[in-house]
């Protein structure tokens, strides 16, 4: 019995000076508003302690508070991920499941016909294209994409993003933006806050006529094309609502009409999803 009794009090004694085992804390899930769809975006907070964070493949940017914003190109494949690294070397990591949308299509029974650009529209071409790329690849201290956004113009919605024509099976290019009718010399105004980063006021662009292009922060921009006016000055910070320019029908349009293009760095998304459904009313 004795040395029962001095078995027990031993193996109390070492119970009490064990180091305890060490386990594994889990992480906070990411915080994501918004629909994981076709042309969408999302805006979220990264887990406490991330010190970077991808999309898939890409690294993104994410703010002192851990918000971030993702979207989803028009052509968005059917899953996306989301991965934070934290500064004590865990990984947390997010699928997403993208879903797709139904875009009008027009069926022509017609081919498909390439048209063959000459030498002389390729030589004006170059450079505005890479005026375009050198836009959308600076870095702005706007934060106009945490905000809610408005319609840049209150009007009848005259073509959707995504609308595509297919050509005896062969699709042709899809429409990148949304088309909002009005008459020349009618107000557009800023979306959400931002800065200029491309204004075509002097010479208006072959295709997009007069070009404004105005970044919201983490690679979110907007391009408005065939302006009859640009109001604002490159490198300007404007507000939401503030007047940027006015409808026309410069370069490539068949009449008066804003064409209202959105990108998240390489991808393009619809404004329409960004903005809400149009007001009614003028």
């Amino acid at each position: 019995m004795k040395w029962l009794v001095l078995a027990a009090i031993l193996s109390l004694a070492g119970a009490a000076t064990a180091q305890p085992v060490a386990r594994p804390v889990a992480a906070a899930a990411f915080q994501l508003n918004g629909e994981a769809v076709q042309g969408g975006r999302m805006i979220g907070t990264a887990p406490a302690g991330t010190v970077a964070l991808q999309f898939g493949d890409q690294l993104i940017a994410v703010d002192t508070d851990g918000r971030f914003l993702i979207a989803f190109d028009r052509d968005a494949a059917p899953s996306a991920s989301l991965t934070a690294r934290l500064a004590d070397g865990r990984v947390v990591s997010q699928s997403l499941a993208v879903a797709p949308r139904a875009w009008r299509l027009e069926r022509i029974n017609a081919p498909l016909r390439v048209g063959k650009s000459s030498a002389a529209f390729l030589a004006l071409r170059k450079p505005e294209l890479e005026a375009i790329a050198a836009a959308r690849a600076k870095v702005t201290d706007a934060e106009g994409w945490r905000q809610s956004f408005i319609w840049p113009r209150v009007g009848r919605i005259s073509g959707l993003f995504g609308a595509q024509r297919i050509y005896q099976g062969h699709p042709g290019s899809y429409h990148g933006g949304v088309d909002i009718a009005g008459a020349t010399g009618e107000p557009v105004r800023a979306p959400a806050d931002g800065v200029v980063i491309l204004a075509a006021i002097d010479k208006p662009f072959t295709l997009e006529g007069h070009l404004l292009m105005i970044d919201h922060g983490h690679g979110l921009n907007s391009a408005f094309l065939h302006l009859s006016r640009i109001d604002v000055a490159l490198g300007e910070h404007v507000v939401q609502g503030q007047r940027i320019g006015a409808i026309g029908s410069t370069g490539r349009a068949t009449g008066p009409h804003l064409h209202w293009g959105m990108k998240w760095h390489d991808a393009r998304i619809d404004p329409l999803l960004i903005a809400g459904p149009m007001p009614q009313g003028r």
